[in-house]
């Protein structure tokens, strides 16, 4: 039997193809994951760097709808969607009531830490695809190994003598399925390592951003809290001084 892929699979017996088969749905599983979430991310990062670019010097008081409608314009930035989700629940924590009487930027730091971590999941989606490929496909490599034995032994079986031609078959079986659980299984072990890097610095860097937004929130309520504390204009000053009385 030479080694090609054509004698191999002619060779093998259905248990060791289902086995063969199984293993290369998880490799096309863990490549597709891989592939869609580098585009994901170097998408993300495009786009938030233009947003960046383009708004960076614009967040004030008096434009918060303009920045708003700026970051929709990059709905695939995990950036500007920080960026939008929390000036629009500023704005909207600013013009409702609460009835806990809590601050505007104290509600709106609650909201982002809860979609900082609906956005860390975002990024991650599609990992756990890869982390279980990487951690399943040896032991599915593994049972077509076995089976490749078993196939061996039954050579032997047939044939009732333990020569090389009874059982070259089984073991071929056993070391083709051992060898792609292996491949199958490094890569997606390689792929999960090399993005859980990536998304773990922009997992820093959006909750970096995410404090700065806060940071600059509670600036424009400290300034609109002493605005409306200082005396108005109008109250003049009176004169010391008092008038004598004469007996």
């Amino acid at each position: 039997m030479g080694f090609s892929l054509q004698e191999m699979l002619s060779h093998m017996g259905w248990p060791a193809v289902i086995v063969a088969v199984v293993l290369l749905v998880m490799g096309m599983a863990s490549l597709t994951v891989f592939m869609e979430r580098l585009i994901a991310l170097r998408r993300s990062r495009k786009q938030s760097r233009q947003f960046a670019a383009l708004s960076g010097s614009h967040l004030h008081a008096d434009t918060v709808d303009t920045v708003i409608a700026e970051a929709g314009r990059f709905p695939a930035g995990h950036l500007p969607r920080l960026v939008k989700a929390a000036l629009s629940h500023y704005r909207h924590a600013h013009e409702t009531a609460d009835a806990s009487s809590l601050q505007v930027s104290e509600r709106t730091r609650r909201f982002m830490e809860r979609y900082l971590e609906d956005m860390g999941a975002d990024l991650r989606r599609g990992l756990a695809v890869l982390a279980s490929v990487g951690s399943v496909a040896p032991f599915v490599g593994l049972l077509g190994t076995v089976l490749g034995i078993i196939s061996a032994f039954q050579g032997i079986a047939s044939s009732g003598s333990g020569g090389l031609s009874s059982v070259s078959a089984g073991i071929s079986e056993a070391l083709v399925e051992t060898a792609l659980g292996l491949a199958v299984a490094i890569p997606a072990v390689l792929a999960y390592n090399y993005l859980s890097t990536k998304i773990g610095r922009d997992e820093g860097a959006l909750t970096a951003a995410a404090g700065e937004i806060l940071d600059t929130l509670e600036g424009w309520e400290e300034e609109e809290v002493r605005e409306h504390a200082q005396p108005p204009l109008s109250v003049q000053r009176q004169r010391p001084g008092a008038q004598r009385v004469t007996a």
